[in-house]
């Protein structure tokens, strides 16, 4: 038998069958890898919008202190000791309408993605592709809400109580003697988390209808066969 000839080949139904086999494999692998993703950007998100280190002191400042969405400690300027006050609940005394807004899309944020974790029970109930792209709206718009966030925080940075701990040239969009904190740039960075589990989840959902597609057709196919 010469190599490379059509009879040494495998069928073309064995081909396809095998193929499909190694597609599903590995359409599984990657579906728990988002999974995981998925989850892990939930604890990240929780953690951003519970941590109050978005922007904090520097070596100048008039006072220590740090502050987060609604959550902030600031000094007296004579001791160590931080005053702290400040609750989601407690949604008025939130030192500026910026900081108001930037908690609610946050908020949003952590409820979408956590939302999404528990949408993973539908993988029982419905089509794997529709759960896929159920979680990726929800995770596409977790991630606007983040954007919208991070943009509007800044705004809120001429409040007063801002001021008293970062200096008198603080201003909008303006740390003055400050700087911003890890918590901000982990917001940051779950934008780009929230835009590639979205685009993965999509792109899953889409294999998953393709592959729908082809067992349909083979079916039929061998229907016709019969």
């Amino acid at each position: 038998m010469i190599p490379g000839s059509a009879a040494s080949m495998l069928p073309s139904a064995e081909a396809a069958k095998l193929y499909q086999t190694n597609y599903v494999r590995n359409s599984r692998v990657i579906g728990l890898l988002w999974a995981i993703f998925t989850i892990l950007f939930g604890i990240v998100n929780v953690t951003i919008f519970s941590q109050p280190y978005w922007i904090g002191d520097g070596v100048d400042t008039p006072q220590a202190g740090y502050f987060g969405l609604f959550h902030f400690c600031v000094g007296d300027g004579l001791s160590r000791e931080l005053a702290c006050q400040g609750t989601f609940t407690e949604f008025s005394a939130i030192p500026s309408t910026a900081f108001k807004a930037a908690s609610f899309f946050i908020g949003m944020s952590m409820m979408l993605v956590v939302t999404c974790i528990g949408c993973f029970s539908l993988f029982f109930l419905l089509s794997t592709s529709t759960v896929y792209k159920i979680c990726g709206w929800m995770q596409a718009a977790s991630g606007v809400c983040l954007v919208l966030g991070c943009m509007i925080y800044p705004d809120g940075w001429d409040s007063d109580a801002v001021r008293r701990m970062c200096g008198e040239q603080t201003d909008k969009y303006s740390l003055g003697a400050c700087s911003v904190r890890w918590a901000y740039i982990l917001a940051i960075m779950g934008i780009l988390d929230a835009l590639i589990l979205s685009f993965l989840a999509f792109v899953l959902g889409n294999r998953q209808d393709g592959l729908m597609t082809e067992e349909l057709l083979a079916e039929s196919k061998e229907g016709g066969n019969a």
